[in-house]
C-alpha cells in the first residue's frame, strides 16, 4: 500500500511544480475548450495521457472516488443549451457576484439558473450540509455569471444593468430574470478556496429582473445611508441574517455611509465578513467564565476530516490543515502537507496565512462558544483526503464546523486521552499533529510543568 504519510522527521514543505507546460486535456463536450487544470486535479494523468481514455469514468484509474470529469460536466450539461446563444431567460437564486481581476476596476454581475421557479438553493450554502458532492457541483456549475465592468467606487452612481444586479442583491427569494449577452455565455468552471464554484459567463448587455420580494432586513440596512458597513453587518447578523446573505450585500455596495459604498470583490467580502463577525462575537466571548473540560467534536464530510477540540481556559484559537497527496492543492506530492495559523487571547493583528478557511472556522467556535456561555481555546484539525475532488469555498469550513458543534461532544478526561483521540482519528502521527500546532505544543508543555510542579509540592508528598 502506497502510504501518504512523510516521515516524522520531514517538515512540511511546498512542492515544486514540473517545468514542462502542460498540455491541454480535450473537452469530452463539444463547445467546452480545453482545460490544462485537469492535470493537477487527476493524479497520474500528467506521466500517463491516456489514462482517462483508458479508464472512461468505469475503472477510476486515478482513485478517485467518482470521476473528475463527469463530475464536472454533470453541472454544466444544464447550460450546454445556452451554448452559441446570447439571449437568455430563467432565474436567479438571488446571487451575484463580484470579481477581483484588475481591482478598482472589476467585474459585476448576477448568477443565472437556466430553469424557472425557485432556485434559492443554488446560492444559500447554509443549506447545502449533508448533500452529496455531484449535487452541490451541480448547484454551482448550472449557474451563468452575467458580468459588467465597473470601478468599485461607482457603488453608488451605478447605471440602470447595475442598479437591477445591486436589487439582485437584496432579494429575499428567487427572482425571474431575462439577459442579452455580448457573446455566447462561455463555459468554464472557477474553483477557489474562497468562494464556491460556478460555470459559464459572458458579458452581459441587457439584464432584467422581477424583484418581487427584497428581505426587509437588507433593504432597512441599504436605506440607513449614516451607518457604516462594519455596524450594519452586525446589525443584520444580530437579526439573524444568513452569513451568506451578508456577505451578499456587503460585497454588491449597498451598505455603509452615503458617499463611502464600495463594490468588495466576493473572495474578499466572505473573509471580511466572517473576520468582522467573529471579532465582534469574542469580545463577547472574553468576559465569559472558563470552560472547565476538554469536548470534542468530530465531523466526516465531502472528503474532509474535522477533528474540533474545545481546550479548558481562556480564548486561543489556531486551525491547521493537513492536504493529502492527489488533492488539488498537493497533486503530484508524495507526503502529506500541512498548513496552519493561530492566535492567543487578544488576537492577530495579521492576515493569517491559511486565508479565508481560518476566519470562517472562527466563526463557528465564536458562535458555539456563545451558545455555551463559556470561553475556551479552540484547536480545529483538518484532513482534506482525495475524496475532494475540488475545492468548494470557504462554505464548506464554515457550515460543517457549525455542524460538527451541533453535535453532542465527547469529553475527554485529561491530555494523555487527547493525545490518544488524535492518534486513533487521524493516520497522520500524533508527533506530527504536535509539532505542526502550536498550541497543542504550549499545552503539551504546560501539563509536564504542572506535572513537575505537583510532584514537587510538599503538598504531594
Amino acid at each position: 500500500m502506497r502510504s501518504y504519510l512523510s516521515p516524522p522527521s520531514l517538515a512540511p514543505g511546498p512542492v515544486a511544480a514540473s517545468s514542462r507546460s502542460p498540455s491541454l486535456i480535450p473537452s469530452p463536450l463539444p463547445g467546452i475548450p480545453p482545460n490544462p487544470s485537469l492535470l493537477w486535479s487527476i493524479p497520474g494523468l500528467r506521466e500517463d495521457p491516456t489514462l482517462c481514455l483508458r479508464c472512461r469514468s468505469a475503472l477510476l484509474l486515478c482513485g478517485k472516488p467518482s470521476c473528475p470529469l463527469l463530475l464536472r460536466y454533470h453541472g454544466l450539461g444544464k447550460t450546454l443549451p445556452l451554448l452559441g446563444q446570447r439571449t437568455w431567460e430563467g432565474s436567479t437564486p438571488p446571487g451575484v457576484f463580484v470579481g477581483r481581476i484588475g481591482y478598482p476596476y472589476v467585474n459585476v454581475g448576477p448568477l443565472l439558473a437556466p430553469e424557472h421557479g425557485d432556485t434559492l438553493l443554488y446560492d444559500t450554502p447554509e443549506a447545502w450540509v449533508g448533500r452529496p458532492l455531484d449535487e452541490i457541483v451541480g448547484f454551482r456549475t448550472a449557474l451563468v455569471r452575467g458580468i459588467t465592468p465597473v470601478k468599485v467606487t461607482e457603488a453608488e452612481r451605478a447605471d440602470r444593468l447595475v442598479e437591477t444586479i445591486q436589487l439582485v442583491a437584496l432579494g429575499g427569494e428567487s427572482a425571474e430574470a431575462e439577459a442579452e449577452f455580448r457573446r455566447p455565455p462561455r463555459v468554464r468552471l472557477e474553483l477557489s478556496d474562497e468562494a464556491p464554484p460556478f460555470g459559464a459567463s459572458a458579458r452581459l448587455d441587457q439584464f432584467t429582473a422581477e424583484v418581487r420580494r427584497v428581505d426587509p432586513r437588507l433593504e432597512r440596512a441599504t436605506g440607513d445611508i449614516h451607518a457604516t458597513a462594519r455596524i450594519s453587518v452586525k446589525e443584520l447578523y444580530g437579526r439573524e441574517v444568513p452569513v451568506s446573505r451578508i456577505q451578499r450585500a456587503f460585497s454588491a455596495g449597498v451598505l455603509g455611509r452615503r458617499g463611502h459604498r464600495r463594490f468588495v470583490p466576493t473572495r474578499w467580502s466572505i473573509t471580511a465578513v466572517d473576520d468582522l463577525l467573529s471579532k465582534e462575537n469574542l469580545d463577547a466571548v472574553r468576559d465569559l467564565p472558563e470552560l472547565g473540560q476538554w469536548a470534542l467534536h468530530t465531523l466526516d464530510a465531502l472528503g474532509n476530516r474535522w477533528f474540533i477540540l474545545l481546550i479548558p481556559g481562556a480564548w486561543r484559537y489556531e486551525s491547521i490543515e493537513a492536504w493529502y497527496p492527489g488533492t488539488l492543492w498537493n497533486p503530484q506530492g508524495t507526503q502529506v502537507m500541512m498548513l496552519g495559523d493561530h492566535e492567543g487571547h487578544w488576537g492577530r493583528t495579521t492576515y493569517a496565512g491559511m486565508g479565508g478557511c481560518y476566519y470562517a472556522a472562527r466563526l463557528a467556535i465564536s458562535e458555539h462558544l456563545q451558545t455555551l456561555g463559556r470561553q475556551s481555546g479552540g484547536i480545529v484539525l483538518r484532513e482534506i483526503h482525495p475524496t475532494q475532488l475540488m475545492p468548494l469555498g470557504v462554505w464548506n469550513v464554515r457550515e460543517h464546523v457549525r455542524a460538527a458543534l451541533r453535535q453532542r461532544p465527547e469529553t475527554l478526561a485529561d491530555w494523555s486521552e487527547v493525545l490518544r483521540r488524535i492518534g486513533s482519528f487521524f493516520e497522520i502521527p500524533v508527533a506530527r499533529w504536535v509539532r505542526q500546532s502550536h498550541l497543542l505544543r504550549e499545552t503539551h508543555y504546560q501539563r509536564r510543568l504542572d506535572d513537575f510542579a505537583e510532584q514537587s509540592s510538599p503538598l504531594t508528598r
